[in-house]
Parts: structure tokens; C-alpha cells; sequence
């Protein structure tokens, strides 16, 4: 670590004077382009060595990853300070260019390390959920830390279905198949499966993101990844997974990433979670036959679908006022989905 800062050291004596003299002999003043090179070089060699992770070295993140870190960000702040400043507080430093490159240098690495133990996450690295990791998320933008308990606000254990009646949480009764499905709010998606004959429950949640139990909030940031889904619990003799395929792809627009109508963002994307080789088939075979229907018909002016066909991924329970909130009474009529107006072929 201290050997790829001190390296730095004749490289920037040499051509800028680290020494401190105002004057260098003539011609070998940096040059714009080489102090780009030089700078370039340092920042590479001290990432390499302070934050390896990310290029495939095992770094740590620990308290004892920050203590120098913190060293670096101070030792680095006081040297820029005292050559842009000593002449200010009395203090003759005679510093110029190279003390200047080198301050840099030690603030960017020891910034790099201070990120990446406060938010690694972000790194894919893993980093805490403590109160210090919180409070470092919320000032750098990190993902929402998540918790190993279920929301307070998720349905009781013993909720029921407000349209069936039947339970929200398994286990389910035998016959029964389970979908998911990601097509914008989950007021909309859950609307157009919940009454359906055949559907024994529906449930809506985030699902696809960073961290477990994730709140209504969390997802609003945009940062932990999750999707608003709808689950689906249904008979397959009385409906069929190809028949919820044909809703799912007729009744949003699989076109438009990250946004169905005035709602943007990556928890509003299209999403196609299958519990079964079977499910996964069937939907790509659909998905295919739709974007030949677009090519066709002209719909969704020529863009190409974006819908992700991926495992069902861990479903979180939304809070219960989001549950089949569309058929409760007092209930804001809201549709945020954008159909393209294209059928899919039988």
C-alpha cells in the first residue's frame, strides 16, 4: 500500500518538484498531457491497491480498512492544505505542483477505501447493515440496508384474500400453481388477475432486489433493485399459465425499460419470474409471438420487448394497504399501464 504511494513520490519530484523549489529546471516542466498520464497512473496503481475488489483482489472492508483510509483522506487534506493555503496561516511550505499531485492521490485512495467500506454494497462487495452503514448509505446513495424481519406493515400471518377469502401465505392447497409477474404498479397488475375465475389468491410484493424485506419507501428510492410484482396462486384446471401469459403481454407495454406510462423507475420494469422449465418455455414462446405481432402491426413504434424471463426470485410481502387495493372501497382509481394495443396470436 505505502510502497504505490511512495513510487509516486520520484516520479512527481522528477518532473514537477516535489522538493518544493518554486523553480525546475527548464524542460522539464510537466506538460498538460503528461500530468493527465501521470495522474492517470498514480489513480490506477492506488485503486489497484486500495480497492482491488472490484478488479478481482480480496480487499477488506472492515474497521480496520477504514483506520487508514481515514489516515490517507487527513494526511492527504493537510498536505493540499498547506500548499494551497500555508502562505495564509504564516507557515513558508514552498510546495508546488508535485506536493499537490501527491495530496490528490492520497485523498482519492483513501476516498476510494472509505466508500468501499461504508458501501460496498454497491460494489458487490459485502458490506454492513449497522447504524454506521446506514447513515453512510443514506450521505453516498447506497442501496436501502434491508431487514431480517418481515415489514411491520406486510399482512398478518393469518390474512386473508378481500376478494376470495382464501388465505395470503402458503402453504396452498394441492392442484394449486403459483406465477409472477412484474408490469408496472402492482395496484394495476394485481387488478387484472384478482377476480379472474380460477385464482385462489393473490398477493402483491417486491421481489429481484439487493437485501430481504425490503418496505414501500425502500423501493421508492429507485437504489435496491426490487420490482413490483403480482403472485399469482391458480388453479390450472379452471385458468392456464398460458391463459395469464396473454393478460400479462396484452395489458402493459413490454416495450418501454424501467417505465409503464408516467410511472419510471426499475421497480416498475417488465418482468416474467417462472417457477417451472414449463413456465419458462411458455414464456418465451409468447414472448417471441408478440414481438412478431409488434414487427407486424406496427405497434409500440418498432421497439423491441424488454420484458426479463429469469427464476422467481424471493417474494416480499408489500404492505397490507397495497393488497387487492383496487377492490377496496375508498380506493383512488389509478391505472399507470400502457397497453400496445397488439393481440397476442394464438
Amino acid at each position: 500500500m505505502w510502497a504505490s504511494i511512495a513510487s509516486l513520490a520520484p516520479v512527481a519530484r522528477a518532473h514537477v518538484g516535489l522538493a518544493g523549489r518554486g523553480r525546475v529546471p527548464r524542460g522539464s516542466r510537466l506538460r498538460p498531457p503528461a500530468a493527465l498520464a501521470l495522474v492517470g497512473a498514480g489513480s490506477c496503481l492506488l485503486a489497484r491497491s486500495f480497492v482491488g475488489g472490484s478488479l478481482g483482489v480480496s480487499t477488506g472492508t472492515g474497521r480496520g480498512s477504514r483506520l487508514p483510509a481515514l489516515a490517507l483522506v487527513g494526511a492527504g487534506s493537510c498536505l493540499l492544505a498547506r500548499s494551497f493555503v500555508g502562505g495564509s496561516l504564516g507557515v513558508s511550505t514552498g510546495m508546488g505542483q508535485g506536493s499537490c499531485l501527491l495530496a490528490l492521490a492520497l485523498v482519492g485512495a483513501g476516498s476510494c477505501l472509505l466508500a468501499r467500506s461504508f458501501v460496498g454494497g454497491a460494489l458487490g462487495v459485502s458490506a454492513g447493515t449497522g447504524r454506521g452503514a446506514r447513515v453512510a448509505r443514506a450521505v453516498f446513495g447506497g442501496p436501502p440496508a434491508g431487514r431480517d424481519t418481515p415489514i411491520p406493515d406486510a399482512p398478518a400471518p393469518d390474512a386473508t384474500h378481500f376478494l376470495t377469502g382464501n388465505p395470503m401465505y402458503p402453504p396452498w392447497p394441492a392442484g394449486m400453481e403459483v406465477a409472477m409477474f412484474g408490469m408496472g404498479c402492482f395496484w394495476c397488475s394485481e387488478n387484472l388477475y384478482m377476480a379472474k375465475e380460477g385464482i385462489y389468491s393473490s398477493q402483491v410484493g417486491y421481489a429481484g432486489g439487493e437485501n430481504d424485506n425490503p418496505s414501500y419507501s425502500d423501493v421508492c428510492t429507485g437504489r435496491s433493485g426490487h420490482n413490483e410484482v403480482v403472485r399469482i396462486v391458480y388453479d390450472p384446471k379452471v385458468i392456464t399459465y398460458g391463459d395469464l401469459l396473454k393478460v400479462f403481454w396484452e395489458r402493459h407495454d413490454p416495450t418501454t425499460k424501467n417505465q409503464q406510462g408516467g410511472d419510471r423507475g426499475t421497480q416498475y420494469r417488465s418482468g416474467i419470474y417462472y417457477y417451472t422449465e414449463a413456465q419458462k418455455q411458455l414464456a418465451e414462446a409468447t414472448r417471441d409471438k408478440y414481438q412478431s405481432e409488434l414487427e407486424a402491426t406496427k405497434a409500440a413504434g418498432g421497439r423491441k420487448i424488454s420484458t426479463e424471463i429469469v427464476p422467481a426470485p424471493t417474494f416480499f410481502y408489500a404492505e397490507g394497504y397495497h393488497q387487492q387495493y383496487d377492490a377496496k372501497p375508498g380506493s383512488r382509481r389509478y391505472c399507470g399501464l400502457s397497453p400496445t394495443g397488439a393481440t397476442l396470436p394464438a
